[in-house]
């Protein structure tokens, strides 16, 4: 079995590619730091000696970049049995006085990464009849708040794009889900001085993640919310 994580080297997307090696899934991952993709592919190697893990330095706002990344995919299965469309970016602000290019900006990298790379693969995957894909939206894609800008824009357009895949592929065989999660540690909340508690663990989100992969072929769930105990930030 084989799954493609995008943004796979920090928080959720590492969460989410840790638990599938140690379900014995093999991976194809990307991120845009060359270093960051090292240090997984030492760490891997440690913990998880009889999963493949295929690295590629991509940064998924740029169309050839996601042409490379799917070319390293199809060098190593003709189409994944999971697709999880991770990669994204955060920056604060109010559509009043953000610069501009925010949103361009975060619609590439948020929006159409996912759209791009799935139009890639889906051939393979609708030919195969078979196949999950995933896209990590946010509880930003269904509740607007203070200083969330043009990014909640981008992970409402993501949502949506979850829901036209799952219309499209209902009689293809292929499951999609979004995933909503709330805040969550990450690279997002460093140097926050919030208590632990008040945040959820990506394992966490891994874990759902996993859950619903393991679902038999005649269910799927279709979006999964998941916030901190304590409420919203």
């Amino acid at each position: 079995m084989w799954a493609v994580v995008t943004g796979a080297t920090k928080g959720i997307g590492l969460a989410i590619a840790e638990k599938m090696a140690e379900n014995g899934v093999n991976l194809i991952v990307c991120s845009r730091n060359i270093r960051d993709l090292e240090d997984m592919k030492t760490g891997f190697a440690q913990k998880f000696k009889d999963v493949a893990l295929v690295t590629c330095r991509a940064d998924l706002s740029k169309k050839q970049d996601i042409q490379t990344f799917a070319n390293i995919i199809r060098e190593y299965c003709d189409s994944p049995d999971i697709l999880v469309n991770n990669a994204g970016t955060f920056i604060a602000g109010s559509l009043a006085d953000e610069p501009e290019e925010n949103l361009p900006m975060m619609m590439e990298t948020n929006v159409y990464s996912a759209y791009y790379l799935t139009k890639h693969l889906l051939t393979a995957m609708k030919a195969r009849q078979k196949g999950h894909i995933i896209n990590i939206c946010s509880i930003a894609s269904k509740i607007a708040y203070p200083n969330g800008g043009s990014y909640s824009i981008s992970k409402f357009a993501l949502l949506g794009f979850s829901k036209v895949l799952r219309e499209e592929l209902k009689g293809e065989g292929i499951k999609v889900t979004a995933i909503l999660p709330g805040a969550t540690w990450s690279d997002s909340w460093k140097g926050t001085t919030l208590p632990p508690e008040r945040l959820m663990e990506a394992k966490d989100i891994a874990s759902s993640v996993w859950n619903i992969v393991e679902l038999g072929p005649s269910c799927v769930v279709e979006e999964i919310i998941l916030r901190p105990q304590l409420g919203d930030l």
